[in-house]
């Protein structure tokens, strides 16, 4: 009998074991993924505010639009891990000001339908470049969020906190920002 108690309570040892490592390498894959979208994010950002400085100094722009542009995209290069969503949050503004200006929109769409063939393609080109980095900042920024929340729902799990499996692993920061460059008079 005592036999049997002590092969139970092993076996249950090592069950329980198990268990726990098959959690905190749950976590720790979390945390990695977490990790990996940051970086996609943070080069959908970069890629963002390059293809917004390349129309920024294109000539298309008006001087003001253009100057309201190139600072928000100086503010966002420049900006610190602290401020970095408000600052990017800013370039969306400018960029959906930009974009979504009635004026600018009628001009592209007159190139387009006039004889400048290369001219009325390099500017539309320019275009769908900035709209394409802004939908893939959407895209990345969604998926880091979703990736942050399970990561902190599976820290905040009761065997998770009172083992501390997360270990010494910062817990995720959400990334807050205005990603949708889309408005009023953008298709």
């Amino acid at each position: 009998m005592t036999l049997t108690i002590i092969v139970l309570a092993l076996l249950a040892i090592v069950l329980w074991s198990f268990y726990v490592s098959w959690r905190a390498s749950r976590l720790d894959r979390l945390h990695n993924r977490v990790e990996a979208a940051r970086t996609a994010l943070d080069l959908a950002l970069v890629r963002r505010a390059s293809a917004a400085s390349e129309l920024s100094s294109s000539g298309l722009l008006d001087p003001a639009a253009s100057l309201l542009l190139a600072d928000a995209v100086r503010r966002a290069r420049q900006a610190d891990s602290a401020e970095r969503d408000l600052a990017e949050s800013d370039l969306t503004r400018a960029l959906r000001a930009t974009l979504g200006d009635p004026e600018f929109r009628k001009e592209l769409a007159s190139e387009q339908d006039a004889d400048h063939e290369s001219a009325s393609q390099g500017t539309a080109e320019l275009v769908a470049e900035v709209e394409a980095a802004a939908q893939q900042v959407f895209i990345a920024r969604k998926f880091y969020n979703d990736l942050a929340g399970r990561t902190v729902y599976a820290r905040r799990r009761p065997l998770a906190r009172a083992m501390r499996l997360a270990g010494r692993a910062p817990l995720p920061r959400f990334f807050d920002m205005d990603d949708s460059i889309a408005g009023e008079g953008i298709e």
